[in-house]
């Protein structure tokens, strides 16, 4: 067993050996680097080399070359695999059109990696050639009307198709050979980190790897979370349809599904848990990070120097500042005893002591990174129980506890908070039904809410009417008087904070844009969502803007697919349709005189951007050297943003460790392209050193 710390993640370890065990010869050698690799700090990722804004390797790292012969297999099999898709495309039944995604996977996985130099290793060719000669037998299959795959057990790979951008995602299930299509247990696990982990690397993992927990009577979702993210944003979204198309294809249980993970996916685990605490019979995170600032300091050895807005946006992945949502999610923690990484446990635990919520951490003896042969057992012991039980249901709850920073995670069970007074400061709610349908409601920082309890779920007595005492914490409570619940056992109501401060019957009235749920910012919110990247056709204001535009724009794209494994919709400004604004977030590049788009909406936006100035809220600065940065509704479709100039906002700097992998920028920004930047605002870190930034109110008004 280890009995010291080391910084390293189970998953990088496994690939790195694989990449020197390629041939039996070095298996000896192997295990002697496995002995050293376990017994010192393992420094490949996430190493104090890693602290310097203004020196960064990149990651995924610039794979070997491909030897001639095999890229010309490559390209070959590539160009047959794809001919067969538009065959399916063209002439396929409607079913085997709605499992392309099942073939596409294999296609674009190893077409991206061979075109962006992402084979790490020689064994990474081999795997890609199979993988397109199983690419091309389930295309013969869906050819000839079938598809095997969708009825097998064991290992097997599926793919979906995401809203985001349009491509096809894989993702990985371990079936039990028990399967007969009866609502199923699932359990998802989420990957640790490993910067080679390439859609080839993922896909031939998923293949021949049933992971660290198998099931006897469930199913187990391997989500690949586009690439190593900590499945935040894009990733947490790959989550979200990964497991929707299983519950689409398979027969699942919605009351016995959890999350579970280690390493990296300890990290995503307590993300999940703190946000959709109501979804999951249970969480099991192993090891991670459950925070930004802390991890950095203790892990990374990292002095931060966040500017005030950052600190703001650590909220959304700081799993501390939402520890009371566990009431509603049964928490089962894991930690080795001598791993640095039981850090994240242990700041949870502390956070969690304060509400008075006692956490199971259980703890491997004398165990660095990795999980203890009999913590694992206890942990599959209590996780089966668990799943007897099921998630909490509604109609037993009676009291309901929700914290949020964001409208982003805005629910629990029965309620919803719908406004908020001000976003990325604590919102909180607490409800409890009593007797006499008496409903008593704690509150802070919420401007409405709504109480719903959908048909067959109200625990309120149906014949009469419904109390609603609401009190801001601490406060007198208010009165409010309802109507019964319906006969279908259902209730709901809204209510919202009046001008008197007083609260009433209804929603908020609004005039012009409020920022609701899914329509919050900030700027990365954009990129959770169908989005499109438009380009401009015109003449620009300035020649400097445009060449930063420009860059920014390729920047956006290729990191998209490089760090997100997709590619980005993208048209000129000239070719977008009213169809277009209605399905995506437009992502809208260069300046009033280069993209019309922008032209057109500056009038309905709180941007003054002309040839000489730019800026918001009356600061100004010489538009020849700055750029505004923003997210804002679309005048044109106030269901969806608009975004200037922006792909998301985390850089190369925080590709280094998934701690850092938090959103830079908040609603909008002015930013100094032309100024040499000091290392905190390296181009590694922001794309133009920040002058001035802020959050819109409420109303997506800029504040006083």
């Amino acid at each position: 067993m280890i009995s010291r710390p080391y910084r390293c993640y189970s998953d990088q370890v496994a690939i790195y050996l694989e990449e020197l065990c390629v041939t039996p010869n070095r298996i000896p050698t192997c295990i002697a680097l496995l002995f050293l690799l376990l017994s010192t700090p393992f420094l490949f990722a996430d190493g104090e080399g890693d602290n310097n804004p203004e020196e960064v390797r990149q990651i995924p790292r610039p794979g070997v070359e491909v030897p001639e012969e095999q890229a010309a297999q490559l390209r070959d099999g590539i160009e047959k695999l794809g001919q067969m898709l538009d065959q399916i495309q063209a002439n396929g039944t409607d079913h085997a059109k709605s499992l392309i995604p099942d073939v596409e996977i294999y296609h674009r996985g190893v077409k991206d990696n061979l075109e962006h130099n992402e084979f790490f290793n020689p064994n990474d060719i081999k795997k890609a050639l199979a993988l397109l000669e199983k690419g091309k037998s389930r295309a013969e299959s869906l050819l000839k009307g079938e598809a095997p795959w969708t009825q097998a057990t064991g290992l097997i790979v599926r793919g979906y198709r995401s809203k985001l951008d349009g491509s096809a995602q894989p993702y990985g299930l371990v079936i039990p050979v028990g399967y007969n299509g009866t609502p199923t247990r699932l359990d998802i696990w989420f990957h640790g980190r490993g910067e080679t982990l390439s859609e080839t690397n993922f896909i031939d993992q998923r293949a021949k790897n049933a992971g660290q927990y198998q099931l006897r009577d469930g199913i187990v979702l391997h989500p690949y979370g586009r690439y190593s993210n900590a499945f935040k944003f894009a990733g947490e979204v790959d989550v979200i349809e990964a497991m929707q198309h299983v519950q689409q294809q398979y027969s699942i249980d919605d009351d016995r599904i959890s999350v579970r993970g280690f390493s990296m996916g300890g990290a995503a685990c307590w993300q999940f848990a703190v946000h959709y605490s109501d979804q999951w019979f249970a969480a099991n995170p192993g090891a991670g990070f459950s925070e930004t600032p802390e991890f950095l300091d203790f892990f990374q050895k990292e002095t931060l120097k966040p500017y005030w807005w950052e600190e703001k946006l650590w909220h959304m992945y700081d799993c501390d500042d939402w520890a009371i949502n566990l009431i509603h999610c049964p928490t089962v923690a894991y930690s080795g005893e001598n791993d640095i990484q039981k850090q994240a446990a242990d700041v949870m635990e502390a956070a969690m002591a304060k509400i008075n919520l006692n956490l199971l951490h259980l703890i491997g003896p004398k165990t660095g990174h990795s999980i203890h042969p009999d913590a694992k057992k206890e942990i599959a012991f209590r996780m089966d129980g668990l799943a007897k039980t099921g998630r909490e249901d509604p109609r037993s709850a009676t009291e309901v506890n929700l914290v949020t920073y964001t409208l982003k995670y805005n629910r629990m069970l029965w309620m919803t908070i719908d406004r908020m007074q001000q976003h990325w400061e604590r919102a909180r709610v607490s409800a409890r039904v009593r007797d006499s349908n008496r409903i008593l409601i704690e509150c802070k920082n919420v401007d409405q809410l709504t109480v719903n309890m959908p048909s067959g779920t109200s625990m309120l007595h149906p014949q009469y009417e419904v109390t609603i005492a609401i009190a801001e914490i601490g406060g007198e409570p208010q009165v409010i008087q309802c109507d019964a619940p319906e006969s279908d056992r259902s209730f709901k109501v809204t209510i919202h904070r009046s001008e008197n401060s007083k609260w009433a019957m209804g929603a908020k009235p609004v005039t012009g844009f409020a920022k609701t749920h899914n329509l919050q910012g900030p700027v990365d919110d954009a990129f959770m969502d169908s989005f499109m990247m438009v380009l401009p056709t015109g003449v620009p204001l300035n020649d400097a803007v445009s060449e930063w535009a420009t860059r920014e724009q390729e920047h956006a794209i290729a990191h998209w697919r490089q760090h997100f494994r997709g590619h980005a919709r993208v048209k000129k400004d000239i070719e977008v349709t009213g169809q277009d604004m209605l399905d995506h977030n437009l992502i809208l590049w260069g300046d009033p005189g280069s993209n019309g788009f922008i032209r057109k909406l500056l009038k309905d936006l709180p941007l003054t951007w002309t040839a000489e100035s730019v800026g918001f809220a009356g600061k100004t600065f010489d538009s020849k050297t700055h750029a505004p940065i923003m997210i804002y509704p679309n005048p044109l479709n106030p269901k969806r943003y608009i975004v200037i100039n922006s792909g998301f906002t985390y850089r190369e700097y925080a590709y280094l460790n998934n701690a850092r992998q938090v959103s830079m920028i908040p609603d909008y920004a002015i930013v100094d392209f032309a100024t040499k930047p000091e290392p905190n605002d390296s181009i590694y870190r922001f794309p133009g050193i920040p002058k001035d930034a802020n959050f819109f109110d409420e109303n997506w008004q800029l504040k006083p």
